[in-house]
C-alpha cells in the first residue's frame, strides 16, 4: 500500500479506528510534526478533540537518522543501550545531543501550546498517531509520557511501519493499528507519493483548524 500523502494515510487509519468515534472520553494526541496531518483526519473522523504530544529522536552524531534514544514531554528520556554500547556513545555526547533536543521540544511546546495546559488524560482512551514507525524510540517514549497521566487505554496507531517495530509495540499498550507493515521495510517515507517536511504553521493552522471543528459530545 503506498498512501498519495499523510492526509490520504489519515483518512484510512481513521476508518480502522470507527470503533472509537463519537466516545466522550477520547483524545488523539499526534506526535509532531509529521503525525500532526494523520492525527487531524482521525480526529475529524472520530469527532475527537486533537491535541500534540511533543517528542524528540535522540540521534546518534554523524547519523542522525539513526536512534540512539528519544525525549518527550514530562521529563521522558529513553535510551536504545544496544545502539549506545555498540558504537561506544560517551555519556557526555549523549548527555549533549540530549540537551539540544530537550530546547527543540520546549520551542516546540511554546510554538504549538502557548499557554494551552497539557490536556489531562486520566480515564481517557488517548490514541496516539503518528506517520509512521520506524525504530519505535519516539513512540516508546511517548508511550511512557502518556502512562504517567494514568489513561484508561493507550492505543498506537500509524498508517505504516516496520513489521518488527509494531510487533514490539504491541506489547507495551492495549492496542496497536498498523495499517500497512512491509517488509523490507527501509523507511517510512518510502511508503508515501508525497511526503514533504510539514512545517510549524502547518501544525498550529492544523490544530487550531481542530479545535474550531470539534463538537463536545454531551452526555
Amino acid at each position: 500500500m503506498l498512501f498519495k500523502d499523510r492526509t490520504a494515510a489519515g483518512q484510512v487509519l481513521a476508518q480502522k479506528l470507527a470503533d472509537y468515534a463519537n466516545r466522550p472520553n477520547v483524545l488523539v494526541l499526534a506526535l509532531p510534526r509529521g503525525g500532526v496531518p494523520v492525527g487531524f483526519e482521525v480526529a475529524q473522523a472520530l469527532n475527537a478533540p486533537l491535541d500534540v504530544l511533543i517528542v524528540r529522536k535522540l540521534g546518534v552524531p554523524e547519523n542522525e537518522e539513526l536512534a540512539m534514544g528519544a525525549i518527550a514531554s514530562g521529563g521522558v528520556r529513553i535510551l536504545n543501550q544496544s545502539i549506545v554500547e555498540q558504537i561506544q556513545i560517551p555519556d557526555e555526547v549523549i548527555a549533549s545531543v540530549a540537551a539540544q533536543q530537550q530546547r527543540e521540544l520546549e520551542r516546540r511546546e511554546t510554538m504549538y501550546r502557548g499557554d494551552r495546559p497539557f490536556p489531562d488524560l486520566k480515564g481517557k482512551i488517548v490514541i496516539l498517531v503518528d506517520d509512521g514507525l520506524a525504530t519505535g524510540a519516539t513512540m516508546w517514549a511517548a508511550i511512557i509520557a502518556v502512562r504517567q497521566k494514568q489513561p484508561q487505554e493507550i492505543v498506537v496507531a500509524v498508517p505504516v511501519a516496520a513489521p518488527e517495530t509494531c510487533e514490539e509495540i504491541c506489547s507495551k499498550v492495549q492496542k496497536v493499528i498498523c495499517a500497512n507493515t512491509p517488509s523490507p521495510f527501509y523507511s517510512v517515507g518510502m511508503w508515501y507519493e508525497k511526503f514533504p517536511q510539514t512545517t510549524d504553521d502547518e501544525v498550529r493552522e492544523l490544530l487550531n483548524k481542530a479545535t474550531n471543528n470539534h463538537q463536545p459530545l454531551l452526555f
